[in-house]
């Protein structure tokens, strides 16, 4: 392995979109559930809903932010780095991560505010369709990226000029590839369910500490339900996205299946230690038929193996191979966590269940490792190309020297693992506290902020208890 720019160039980006996807993954899905929180306070008057809509809404403002600024500063890259990619494909990815900032970010970054400070500012509906545009807001940002990255693994609606140029020819093509739908959906729903996740391993944490109050309670229903019905459906979804991957990019579905040989019956298999010298799999177990039954409907399929490509045209095995199954093996516990919780939740034993609590707490960080490795199985398992089987990574690197890079990626390295590691302590430390302690709006300052009378007490299943609600500040 040769450290020429090339590599760090790759490594460069790995680490800042590593730590970039984390803060949207988790704010595409926490947008929708503040908008979810406000609406059941709209609509019941319940302190509780309240209480958690603030809560969580300073949590998202610090998250949202880290993911702006992490997001910019990758963003560069594209010009530093990828400065020949930027000059061919410039043309098709443009516009599209233009069209992001234009219908998505100015979007979000207008309501925003009114969100975060306008609670005693505004009308109460007028602060629910804030909520509600920010939330949209995400979700349109994650379908442009979805499509720039996914056109950038099924290149469609394009045509190369004489000078090697990327030219469009069909936006609806570009836009709407192959593999777009599918992705934006397994994106969409991996993001709501990190989310569903951090929601319920805070829920579990207060338990745990005896502090399982009426906020807690709420929180760990809403997040079961979801987990119950989202994971299996991912599931689902993400079984299309393979079939579709299978379609354009035999090699890398070959990679993460860990096939080396063209046969019919491909296996499934569930742990091997693929050697890509000798083109083989050491300690290999799987079951016979198995894939080819997952991939193409039919067990006795043939499907081709990493032989069939040549040695150039084949993805890093081991990293594609492990991140893999790593994404799967932890969906299956998703999916296992939804069940057990609405298995406990019907029999009225899920707020006393202290081993979900503490598996709750375990699988809290579980949805962000699972985009992590998902991330990589795609973008990794797209090499050697930076726009599939048409630009060539090694075509598309910044004429740059390793020392530059290098040093570009030490300050990365040193800047993130300060800024990003104290506003991940932060957001933790809130978490910790709960929304008993936490619920109050950002800012409540303001000549014309009204009083809030005593909260009622309610049931356990999502009361405020007897206190004295948030005061405005005179």
């Amino acid at each position: 392995m040769e450290w020429d720019a090339l590599l760090l160039s790759r490594l460069q980006f790995a680490f800042t979109i590593a730590f970039h996807i984390i803060f949207p993954s988790f704010t595409i899905g926490l947008a929708s559930y503040l908008a979810v929180l406000e609406g059941l306070w709209l609509k019941t008057k319940r302190e509780v809903y309240k209480n958690l809509y603030f809560y969580w809404m300073k949590i998202f403002a610090l998250a949202f932010g880290m993911g702006v600024v992490s997001g910019v500063v990758m963003s560069y890259q594209f010009g530093t780095n990828w400065s020949v990619f930027s000059d061919k494909a410039g043309s098709v990815i443009g516009p599209l991560l233009g069209y992001e900032v234009l219908t998505a970010f100015f979007l979000e970054a207008s309501f925003l505010g009114v969100m975060l400070f306008g609670w005693n500012r505004v009308g109460p509906r007028l602060h629910f369709i804030a909520t509600l545009a920010v939330a949209v807001g995400t979700l349109i940002s994650a379908f442009w990226i979805l499509s720039a990255n996914s056109w950038m693994q099924t290149p469609a609606g394009y045509e190369i000029a004489g000078d090697g140029r990327f030219i469009a020819n069909d936006w609806m093509a570009v836009i709407f590839n192959p593999s777009f739908p599918s992705r934006f959906l397994h994106m969409t729903a991996a993001a709501y369910l990190t989310t569903a996740f951090a929601v319920l391993g805070a829920a579990g944490w207060l338990a745990l500490k005896g502090e399982d109050g009426p906020g807690a309670r709420v929180m760990r229903r809403m997040a079961v339900l979801l987990i119950a019905v989202l994971a299996p459906a991912q599931l689902l979804i993400g079984h299309e996205s393979g079939v579709v991957a299978h379609e354009y990019q035999p090699a890398k579905v070959a990679a993460m299946e860990g096939w080396w040989e063209t046969k019919e019956g491909q296996p499934t298999i569930l742990f091997a230690v693929p050697d890509g010298r000798s083109e083989r799999n050491r300690f290999e177990v799987g079951i016979p038929g198995l894939g080819s039954w997952v991939v193409a409907g039919d067990a006795g399929a043939e499907l081709e193996g990493l032989k069939a490509f040549p040695p150039e045209e084949r993805p890093p095995v081991g990293v594609v191979f492990w991140s893999f199954r790593i994404m799967v093996a932890i969906g299956l516990l998703m999916i296992a966590m939804g069940l057990a919780g609405a298995v406990l939740w019907i029999r009225n034993r899920l707020d006393g269940a202290k081993l979900f609590h503490r598996a709750a707490v375990l699988m809290g960080p579980s949805g962000f490792i699972a985009v992590l490795a998902g991330w990589t199985a795609a973008e990794v398992g797209r090499q050697p190309y930076v726009v599939y089987g048409a630009l060539r990574t090694a075509d598309a690197v910044s004429p740059v020297g390793a020392g530059q890079v290098g040093a570009s990626l030490l300050v990365y390295m040193v800047v993130y693992a300060i800024v990003f590691s104290a506003g991940a302590l932060y957001i933790l430390r809130i978490m910790r506290r709960g929304p008993e302690q936490e619920g109050a709006p950002i800012a409540l300052r303001g000549p014309r902020a009204p009083a809030t009378p005593l909260a009622s007490s309610d049931d356990d299943d999502g009361g405020d208890g007897l206190r004295p609600a948030p005061q405005p500040a005179e």
